[in-house]
């Protein structure tokens, strides 16, 4: 949604490094450079946030166990319904890959 607003060649460069990374190790090292500690507590949290709600959690109950605002509760759950299928996807994935 708001990335095709972005400008493309960045963006597409950003991806590659992501998809070019192989272990965990490499990942962490690469998201230690890239963002600072309160933008990974952020993704950490909605991504949590996005796991609850999937699993039927209410606000109430995500907001003591994430510490997440309303507001972002509400937009992770905006987007869950009518986002671009990217945290139902990385969430299918983590269920898959604990279930193997």
């Amino acid at each position: 949604m708001y990335i095709k607003k972005l400008p493309q060649e960045p963006i597409v460069q950003l991806f590659n490094a992501i998809l070019s990374l192989q272990t965990k190790e490499e990942c962490a090292a690469f998201f230690d450079d890239l963002c600072t500690m309160n933008e990974i507590k952020a993704f950490v949290q909605r991504l949590e946030v996005a796991r609850l709600l999937k699993e039927g959690n209410t606000y109430i109950d995500i907001q003591i166990e994430t510490n997440a605002s309303s507001s972002t509760i509400t937009r992770v759950k905006k987007l869950l319904d009518y986002g671009s299928n990217g945290y139902q996807t990385v969430l299918k994935s983590i269920e898959t890959s604990v279930k193997s």
